[in-house]
């Protein structure tokens, strides 16, 4: 991981506009994947915040965090998520 791309859980919840304990409730779900540590703090990637982004979407438009981690899973397996998001949405 790039030096200058890592972000402490206290930037990533600032930026993502959400708490360090949904930040952690997420890792524990699986919803995000659990960061490199540096001194035993998280250090995220940017990328992070993309992710954040499509939960808040997801939860907005109606869908359970478990059905949100179906289709993070989906995106991390390489797989498209069109037919999940229309068979989770009926």
């Amino acid at each position: 991981m790039d030096e200058s791309a890592e972000l402490t859980i206290g930037e990533v919840a600032r930026r993502a506009g959400v708490t360090t304990s949904t930040i952690r409730y997420y890792e524990s779900l699986g919803l995000i994947p659990e960061p490199a540590r540096e001194s035993g703090q998280r250090r995220y990637d940017e990328t992070v915040l993309g992710r954040l982004a499509f939960i808040g979407v997801a939860q907005a438009a109606g869908f359970k965090l478990g059905e949100i981690r179906e289709l993070v899973r989906d995106l991390d397996d390489g797989g498209g998520m069109g037919a999940q998001i229309r068979s989770l949405s009926q």
